[in-house]
Formats: structure tokens, C-alpha cells, sequence
């Protein structure tokens, strides 16, 4: 069975900055691209980061390029974003996301989400 568990969540200053986690577990974690996709308050999903099977590439939505990193560690069977330079728009539940193939292809389990609060 696919579980996808993300933690790291919480409430931050504008400004500041969180790491998310989601632990994988029930398939090979580095045979499969992985995706942290977001939903705000009212708002339908946003897809919000990729990253390849072997983390060669990564890639952003544009409002989020040069505040988040993706990251993975195989080895781990665990999954990153490290957010800076956070706003109150950033403020939504976040999902880890498994993808169809090695690339980014398509989202097919998805984790419960952890809630990111960005307020003052």
C-alpha cells in the first residue's frame, strides 16, 4: 500500500521560512518522480514543485522559483521543499504527490497534507 506521510507544517512570520517532509513507503520511492502540489484556502490545487526519480531535475511554478527547493534523499525514501521567504499567499495545505513514472508524468496517491499558516 502507497503511503505518503508530509510533516513540517505550522505557523510562520511573513518572511520566514519551513521545511517540509513527506515520508514514502509500499513502492521503490527512487524509481518515481515526485511532485508538492498546494491548496489554498477557497482555491482548487496548485501545482507547486517536481522533481525527478534520481533528483537531476527539478522543477518550479513560477511564483515559486528562487523561494523553494525540492529536494529527495533515495536513500531515505523521503521527500523535501524547504520554503524561504514565505508570504501570506503561500499559506495552504501542502501534498506530496506520487507520479505516474520516473518523470513528471502524473499524479496518481497523494499524502493528507500538512497546513502551512503564513501570518503575522
Amino acid at each position: 500500500e502507497v503511503q505518503l506521510v508530509e510533516s513540517g507544517g505550522g505557523l510562520v512570520q511573513p518572511g520566514g521560512s519551513l521545511r517540509l517532509s513527506c515520508a514514502a513507503s509500499g513502492f521503490i520511492f527512487g524509481d518515481y518522480a515526485m511532485s508538492w502540489v498546494r491548496q489554498a484556502p477557497g482555491k482548487g490545487l496548485e501545482w507547486v514543485s517536481g522533481i525527478r526519480w534520481n533528483g537531476g531535475n527539478a522543477y518550479y511554478a513560477e511564483s515559486m522559483k528562487g523561494r523553494f527547493t525540492i529536494s529527495r534523499d533515495n536513500a531515505k525514501n523521503t521527500l523535501y521543499l524547504q520554503m524561504n521567504s514565505l508570504q501570506s499567499e503561500d499559506t495552504a495545505v501542502y501534498y506530496c504527490a506520487k507520479d505516474l513514472e520516473a518523470t513528471i508524468a502524473g499524479l496518481d496517491y497523494w499524502g493528507q497534507g500538512t497546513q502551512v499558516t503564513v501570518s503575522s
